[in-house]
């Protein structure tokens, strides 16, 4: 397979991922997808690299969180843009979803960076704890930093409502 073909199919099939994962990790969406189209284009400009990794995605998601400090230490954050939400349809159940990510997304808002990171990595990337450690730069255990986020984000009083529900 050529080089762009494989680039395509990459991206085609990690790019809802590393957008979503740009949102969990604090970002509007509009600058989501701009955070995670930066990050492909460096992985782009680097491919050869990137396939040769031991892990590509974890490589990827490296790029994905140095692009997003990057974007945060440019921008000036005083103002954050919102969009208007769209009026809940009737349906009890999608209504209960958007609550529940709602809530698990402002409590991931009140997290530090580094916890933030952690769990966003390891729970919604689903990254193994060497890939997590790998994307963090960080030496090899990172079962104390997840323990920690955890923690964190446990003591959150807006989830206390969701405690022991499941999310389908």
């Amino acid at each position: 397979m050529d080089r762009d073909a494989d680039y395509t199919e990459y991206v085609t099939a990690r790019r809802p991922a590393l957008v979503r994962a740009a949102v969990l990790l604090g970002c509007p969406e509009p600058e989501a997808e701009d955070v995670a189209q930066g990050a492909l284009v460096r992985c782009y400009r680097a491919w050869g690299r990137v396939r040769r990794a031991a892990d590509p995605d974890a490589y990827v998601y490296r790029v994905l969180v140095n692009c997003l400090r990057d974007s945060r230490a440019r921008r000036w954050t005083d103002e954050i843009p919102s969009e208007t939400l769209p009026e809940p349809e009737s349906d009890r159940d999608l209504a209960e979803e958007l609550t529940r990510g709602l809530a698990v997304r402002r409590a991931l808002l009140g997290l530090s960076a580094d916890h933030r990171e952690v769990l966003v990595l390891r729970y919604y990337a689903d990254l193994s704890e060497r890939q997590l450690a790998e994307v963090l730069g960080v030496p090899a255990g990172v079962k104390s930093r997840t323990a920690r986020a955890l923690a964190a984000l446990a003591i959150d009083a807006s989830l206390t409502g969701l405690r022991g529900e499941r999310g389908g």
